[in-house]
């Protein structure tokens, strides 16, 4: 299947992501019938750059030493050359076949990609990527190779080595030519989008230049504001395009935001807490604890690296996430983001099957987060209004006088009389079919633990 990149819409906020972590590109096309059912309008895959290949390329999430299956889930984040296609996603082929399924189901496609390091194995880049740079020395930043002692200092956030990863020269106008062919490569085969993966470690134009730099251009060409050697990228105002801004002092913030949409970390971080203790509070229904407007973020409850990392979020249960999601999606801006946990993960065994490729578990598509799904995308352009019992065990999302979302975070069950923008009448939950009143602007009915209702207007 072939279709014209002209024939595209600009991105909604109305449009929520699924993150297939660590689903290989024949996987999600082979789930594209799901995903769209549940209510998604992208799908996020993790990077399909070349990259290192680990552990002799084994297949498991994660490995300890002597596991009888080896493997890495973060080798994808290694990249050895900016090509389509690793052992660990598929080849280029089934990139664009993933894509044409996606086309089919008007699913977009947003792809992981990570242009400011290489492999902690630098000896692994291939000669193919030093030609196209001038030189193995001019891949990288003057700091490329000093490790980063202070975060907060942004020379060296956005010029050194961060993890043993290697810093990539952003701003060498040959890296970014050749790493534009990689961008548009993935236009033309279907990508609508991409998450710019440690984006706050790539200057914008106030921070420090490196030695080697004169300019912090990279965002200007990564979106399309500017041409590098006579290549542009291709349709920008069609792409969604958002960062993995993680949220810390000295983060020019506004700076970033003139390019892309950011990831709201610190808000994901107080949902986190706040369904840990079976309730929200009043600034969480107001304060998005960003510098930035909310119709510019991503918002998650979890991301694959809070997951896996430190396991921060893991040992929260799924009923949990769930509800945080339809809180986030049942709300009228943010971008919600849903990360797909391994198939077979439990709240001790986080790797679950432990297999890289395969499809997550069926939380993705799970009644409740597919009915707040179809919620946003009804609501769409409804202003939102929130309320809450005396305690915020239970919320009440309003869109307008045309839908609303109850959501009871608390482990026991709630019997609730809230305002409402309703009219008054009989309403009935999508999922459950569990019964609501609205009499004299007041929304009654009963609750059981950790379950979001869906309510349309008649």
């Amino acid at each position: 299947m072939a279709f014209p990149i002209s024939a595209q819409t600009a991105p909604s906020e109305n449009e929520v992501i699924l993150h297939a972590w660590t689903w290989n590109l024949n996987t999600i096309a082979e789930n594209m019938a799901d995903i769209a059912a549940a209510g998604y309008k992208y799908v996020q895959t993790s990077p399909v750059q070349t990259c290192f290949v680990g552990d002799n390329g084994g297949p498991a999430l994660f490995s300890e030493e002597g596991d009888s299956v080896m493997g890495k889930w973060y080798f994808y984040y290694q990249p050895t050359d900016w090509q389509i296609g690793n052992y660990m996603m598929g080849t280029r082929q089934d990139f664009k076949n993933m894509c044409d399924s996606a086309y089919h189901y008007g699913v977009k496609v947003i792809v992981d990609v990570l242009p400011n390091h290489v492999a902690i194995d630098h000896t692994a880049v291939l000669p193919s990527l030093h030609a196209a740079v001038g030189g193995e020395e001019n891949l990288y930043h003057a700091n490329g190779f000093t490790p980063i002692t202070d975060y907060n200092d942004r020379l060296q956030c956005t010029t050194g080595e961060m993890g043993g990863l290697k810093d990539v020269n952003t701003e060498n106008p040959d890296f970014q030519y050749y790493y534009l062919q990689y961008v548009n490569d993935l236009i033309n085969l279907g990508a609508r989008g991409f998450r710019y993966d440690t984006a706050k470690h790539i200057g914008v134009h106030s921070d420090p230049l490196d030695p080697k730099s004169e300019r912090n251009n990279f965002w200007d060409v990564a979106t399309g504001r500017e041409a590098v050697r006579g290549l542009s990228l291709l349709m920008p105002d069609s792409l969604y395009i958002y960062g993995e801004v993680l949220q810390d002092r000295n983060v020019p913030e506004a700076e970033y935001a003139e390019y892309m949409d950011m990831t709201a970390s610190s808000y994901g971080h107080v949902l986190r807490e706040a369904l840990r203790a079976g309730h929200l509070n009043q600034d969480m229904l107001s304060n998005w604890y960003h510098s930035q407007t909310p119709d510019h973020l991503v918002t998650w409850v979890e991301s694959h690296d809070t997951y896996c990392n430190a396991h921060e979020s893991a040992d929260i249960d799924d009923d949990l996430i769930r509800v945080g999601f339809v809180f986030l999606t049942a709300r009228q801006h943010g971008r919600p983001l849903f990360y797909s946990r391994p198939a077979g993960s439990t709240r001790q065994n986080y790797w679950g099957n432990n297999r890289i490729g395969a499809r997550g578990n069926d939380e993705f598509k799970h009644p409740q987060v597919a009915a707040a799904n179809h919620f946003r995308s009804a609501m769409a352009g409804k202003a939102e209004q929130l309320f809450a019992n005396d305690n915020y065990e239970v919320v009440e999302i309003c869109r307008g006088d045309a839908g609303a979302v109850l959501i009871n975070f608390a482990s026991t069950p709630n019997k609730v009389k809230l305002d409402t923008t309703l009219p008054d009448g009989d309403y009935t939950d999508q999922v459950s079919g569990t019964a609501f009143k609205v009499k004299d602007g007041k929304l009654s009915g009963n609750l059981t633990p950790r379950t979001s209702y869906v309510l349309y207007r008649h």
